[in-house]
């Protein structure tokens, strides 16, 4: 396969490239705010799980776009990776689930609360559905118990979620805090992904709700039967396909040369990984070391045996 071979099947990531962005998720946060208007009068935005950077990356361009309103907008971006340097974001290495991360945010908005929360955060998949969902669960609620220490009443929060049986909980939980809670799937997202992203507008907290970071949103107990809520304590969620019906479609695949008048030219990404957690093996493999190191194994293993026999 060679280095074009994603670009074709990609399309979205391709053009992540060619426009600058770190990550093809860049389009899916540009389609929901095409959807839902998300960064209008926003001078303070929060992302969560912010690695490698694409959705900080629209966050700096839409909010600070203007040369006169640079100095107003403050964009705050959390992640237990380290990240590439963003002009106009301010970075914290740290853990979304610790009271000290909130507080280090709201000091860098100078004791204001923030106007916009989002978080593209996810685990890394195992392809086991169950585990899948419910780790992404835990840090969907996560996300949103953080939000509720840095979030003003009237605030949005963008997050993503995975579309399983047990997702009438998390809606359940959501529109405790917030009147107006869409499930949304941008046309980047491809279609067969269980991906959605939960829109979250009109922060509202219960009366005398106070935000502790010692209680989980959802208990660790996964009783099955008493997440499938029914009667009035079933939330129904509208579900909202966002991006334009004449966008690319993510599942497609698409000739390399999209307008007639411009060859295709490989473009390498815009922004590689910093320390990413599978460097070791990549230079094992580049340098051809990974049969050495097993042959190696083999024989400490086979000396190993010998000396046991004897």
């Amino acid at each position: 396969m060679g280095r074009s071979s994603k670009d074709k099947r990609d399309i979205y990531y391709r053009l992540a490239k060619e426009e600058g962005w770190r990550a093809r998720s860049a389009f899916k946060l540009l389609q929901l705010d095409e959807e839902f208007n998300l960064f209008k009068g926003v001078r303070r935005a929060v992302d969560l799980c912010a690695a490698p950077g694409s959705w900080s990356q629209v966050l700096s361009r839409k909010l600070q776009g203007k040369e006169e309103k640079r100095e107003d907008v403050k964009i705050v971006a959390v992640d237990l990776q380290a990240m590439a340097p963003l002009p106009g974001v301010t970075q914290i290495q740290g853990d979304i689930t610790k009271v000290n991360t909130a507080q280090e945010i709201i000091m860098h908005f100078e004791g204001q609360p923030a106007d916009l929360v989002v978080c593209d955060g996810a685990p890394d998949v195992t392809g086991l559905h169950d585990v899948d969902e419910y780790i992404q669960a835990q840090l969907l609620l996560a996300a949103l118990n953080i939000t509720t220490h840095v979030l003003k009443t009237g605030g949005s929060l963008v997050a993503k979620i995975f579309r399983g049986k047990d997702v009438t909980l998390l809606y359940s939980q959501l529109k405790i805090f917030f009147s107006a809670v869409t499930c949304a799937k941008p046309r980047s997202s491809r279609n067969s992904s269980i991906e959605a992203f939960v829109v979250c507008e009109n922060y509202s907290p219960p009366e005398g709700y106070a935000p502790n970071m010692s209680n989980p949103l959802l208990d660790h107990c996964y009783d099955v039967d008493f997440n499938q809520l029914d009667g009035p304590n079933r939330i129904i969620v509208p579900f909202l396909a966002c991006g334009d019906l004449s966008a690319f479609d993510s599942d497609r695949t698409y000739p390399l040369q999209l307008d007639p008048g411009e060859e295709y030219c490989y473009r390498p990404p815009t922004q590689p990984p910093i320390c990413p957690p599978y460097q070791q093996a990549c230079h094992l493999r580049k340098n051809n070391l990974l049969a050495k190191e097993d042959s190696s194994f083999s024989t400490l293993h086979l000396s190993a045996n010998q000396e046991s026999d004897d």
